[in-house]
């Protein structure tokens, strides 16, 4: 009867512990221009020492298993960003770092579990009112295996932002957002079953056409649905435009539906931190995850 009973508390043990196991948080963050090291020719200012201080232990005190972030530098600079994350006990195994045409404003991704397909774009061309243009930022696309049998697939997306440019910035972030509903329609149509994310800075609130075209057509196998996270306070805002003081919510998280199953609602929110606005001009995104 004792063994019995032993065997009884170790499967319980190992059991809970399997659980735990299966559950990972992602989190995904706009750096604000995460420049702090100086660069032979430019003239950009960089992020200062507080600042990155600050952003390093917003992070930490997230601690996620995978983070993906907008406005990352150079490629000297993200080995640096990733060097501060392991000074700062954050040990990530894996990463994706994307060159496209914006030279200051990078998507990157690291990870604890490994990256096992890439499928990021930087060269994404398009033709705006006759004018040939391009994805400023590209899209950011990896497939991570959680476990045996479960792999996440994670899309992020920066688009244009709202400062004017002779070719209208709403125009081009329309055509951007155009780009990347043709990317997740292709990643669907061959595997709607496939748990997606897709996140990032859209700049734009979710009342805008650019949003709806994204989420794509309700009920649909290859709908989006943007979580509705918010902070401890009921908060919702991601972003504050200093220059004509706005708090607006212009980051997201998207989920596919078999993503969606998978979203711990109670443990996903929006971070607040008395150092966020040290750290960046937008807050982080967080959604816990239990991976089936």
């Amino acid at each position: 009867m004792l063994l019995v009973t032993l065997v009884l508390v170790v499967w319980a043990r190992t059991g809970a512990v399997r659980l735990q196991a299966e559950e990972i948080t992602f989190a995904a963050y706009n750096v604000a221009n995460f420049s702090p090291l100086p660069e032979m020719g430019r003239t950009k200012p960089g992020k200062s020492g507080e600042a990155t201080q600050a952003l390093i232990r917003v992070i930490r005190e997230i601690n996620p298993d995978i983070l993906g972030v907008c406005e990352m530098g150079s490629p000297a600079q993200f080995a640096h960003f990733r060097h501060l994350l392991s000074q700062a006990g954050l040990g990530y195994r894996d990463y994706e770092y994307l060159e496209a045409a914006d030279p200051d404003r990078r998507l990157a991704l690291v990870s604890r579990y490994p990256i096992v397909a890439r499928h990021s774009r930087g060269d994404i061309a398009f033709a705006a009112e006759g004018s040939h243009e391009k994805v400023r930022r590209g899209i950011l696309d990896v497939t991570v295996r959680i476990r045996d049998g479960v792999n996440l697939r994670f899309v992020g997306v920066h688009l244009k932002s709202k400062l004017p440019v002779r070719e209208g910035e709403e125009l081009l972030r329309r055509h951007e957002g155009d780009q990347v509903r043709r990317h997740i329609d292709a990643i669907l149509r061959d595997d709607p079953a496939l748990p997606l994310l897709l996140y990032g800075d859209f700049n734009d609130t979710r009342d805008q056409p650019n949003l709806r075209q994204i989420a794509g057509l309700r009920g649909s196998p290859e709908a989006l649905t943007p979580l509705p996270l918010e902070d401890a306070h009921g908060d919702r805002w991601t972003h504050h435009w200093k220059v004509n003081d706005v708090y607006s919510r212009i980051d997201f998280l998207f989920v596919n539906k078999a993503a969606r199953a998978m979203v711990i609602r109670e443990k996903s929110y929006l971070y607040r931190s008395p150092d966020w606005s040290k750290a960046s001009d937008h807050r982080p995104l967080v959604v816990r995850l239990r991976a089936r």
